[in-house]
């Protein structure tokens, strides 16, 4: 007898639209927070631009990215933090059982060291923000939900961020960030987002062009020395 769900959210769907190899390199490919073309996310999926086309309009039917239009181009971005949440959470799913893709590259080591994870920081950098700022008190993860403390929202307004200034949205000012690489949490949320850029602005990171790779400038390696020190 088939079996078949009769209640409840679609998981089937939605593992069907993520679970394709070519679909799986375009969100990937997304992760990085930038809006690309479709011929952008042909050449990451490696298919022609006519299949990308038709794994981009299931994508946007299954409400897992969105597309905006900017003069003659179509632009795809993840549909929202949660569906990053959850890629980044399969993909330390996939690193933890040993599905691991074998083929590496030079910036192998450096997606493992910083890496930008749909708008925060992640890998190596992005757990020892987390656990200094959890080891001095300006986090907190004893009641169930990460929160940040008194003694954090004065620290994070030294580097720069007024926490009440943040827009105002669904997104949480916390949330921990299950970190692929690392296989476990870094700082996700709206803290997350606006500690990144923060970093980007202040001259401490650097975005790479058409990579998720965050490079840490000097300045930033002894801030982080300073502010995050490693356990």
């Amino acid at each position: 007898m088939e079996s078949t769900f009769r209640d409840g959210p679609d998981i089937a769907r939605i593992a069907a639209l993520i679970g394709d190899p070519a679909r799986a390199n375009i969100l990937s490919a997304l992760m990085s927070g930038k809006a690309l073309t479709a011929s952008e996310l042909a050449t990451e999926a490696n298919v022609s631009l006519q299949t990308a086309s038709s794994h981009l309009s299931k994508l946007t039917d299954g409400a897992l990215i969105n597309a905006r239009k900017s003069g003659r181009h179509r632009y795809f971005t993840l549909a929202n933090e949660e569906v990053a949440s959850v890629l980044e959470a399969l993909m330390g799913l996939a690193a933890t059982s040993g599905h691991l893709r074998t083929r590496t590259g030079p910036k192998d080591a450096a997606l493992r060291k910083a890496r930008v994870c749909y708008n925060h920081l992640a890998g190596d950098m992005g757990v020892r923000m987390f656990r200094a700022m959890v080891a001095k008190g300006h986090l907190d993860t004893s009641g169930g939900e990460l929160t940040l403390t008194n003694a954090g929202q004065a620290f994070v307004q030294m580097l720069g961020i007024d926490v009440e200034a943040l827009p105002k949205t669904r997104a949480p000012l916390c949330r921990e960030c299950l970190d692929w690489s690392e296989r476990t949490s870094h700082l996700a949320g709206q803290l997350g987002r606006a500690l990144l850029a923060e970093f980007i602005s202040n001259g401490w990171a650097k975005r790479e062009h058409s990579s998720r790779v965050i490079t840490i400038t000097r300045a930033g390696e002894t801030a982080f020395d300073q502010h995050f020190p490693a356990p």
